[in-house]
């Protein structure tokens, strides 16, 4: 894994979107097309803003999939990931080829149809975060790390969903969803590249777990070290409890 660290949450977003433009390149110049994953949720503004204003990007010739979707949520509910990823990268880019996860559908069905579009080849690159439990997608602690479903139905604990009350998106816990559907762990290391944006002093803690502790079910992100090419983006505030750099 390589740890990139940052002043601000701005230079953070600036370098993280320029590295995931450069990856889509590569993906297209390669074959043809870039099929990436894209995480929600508000420490991905700055970088999707970026990533979707600022770098040079043939949309036309990427395909979109993303990583989870509450259970029973309507698309235009405001804390929708669907609504999130048609606001914020499909409404703005000429991008067409996506499949958007719909949580008010028969979700074992979706989860069924949703797997197997995305395993019709790789993954060239993936965008996650890490949430202030430590979880990757909605894969809460303590996540499966053995399945090799591609999505899966799970059950959202209350740190996770007081973070979405935390971030704005529902006014009370009583609001947030209990279940969701979220790409498994397995299915997320799949990838080809992971690139990870994670800013902000509330994920200091998960941060450090994810990096210094032990890989295990309990800190999911950890898992993110498995992987031979993942780049972790800090700034100084999600930084700050890492051992210094050397």
């Amino acid at each position: 894994m390589i740890v990139r660290r940052f002043a601000t949450r701005q230079t953070l977003a600036q370098a993280a979107s320029a590295h995931a433009a450069a990856a889509i390149r590569r993906a297209v110049v390669s074959h043809g097309r870039a099929r990436i994953v894209v995480a929600t949720g508000a420490s991905q503004f700055e970088f999707l803003e970026d990533l979707t204003t600022n770098q040079v990007v043939d949309w036309t010739r990427v395909t979109l999939f993303h990583l989870d979707e509450y259970v029973g949520l309507p698309v235009e509910h405001p804390a929708s990931f669907r609504k999130y990823i048609l606001d914020r990268v499909i409404r703005k880019t000429p991008l067409q080829d996506y499949l958007l996860l719909d949580g008010e559908g028969d979700v074992r069905e979706v989860c069924r149809r949703a797997g197997s579009a995305l395993n019709s080849a790789p993954v060239d690159v993936a965008f996650v975060g890490i949430g202030e439990n430590g979880h990757l997608a909605f894969n809460d602690p303590p996540a499966d790390f053995t399945t090799d479903e591609p999505y899966i139905v799970v059950q959202l604990d209350d740190a996770c969903r007081r973070q979405q009350v935390g971030e704005g998106w529902f006014a009370s816990m009583s609001e947030v969803p209990r279940s969701a559907i979220s790409m498994s762990i397995r299915q997320i290391l799949k990838s080809r590249e992971i690139i990870c944006v994670v800013p902000d002093q509330r994920k200091a803690a998960p941060v450090k777990a994810a990096l210094e502790g032990p890989i295990t079910p309990d800190v999911p992100a950890s898992a993110l070290r498995e992987h031979e090419n993942v780049t972790l983006y800090l700034d100084s505030a999600s930084a700050a409890l890492l051992q210094p750099e050397a």
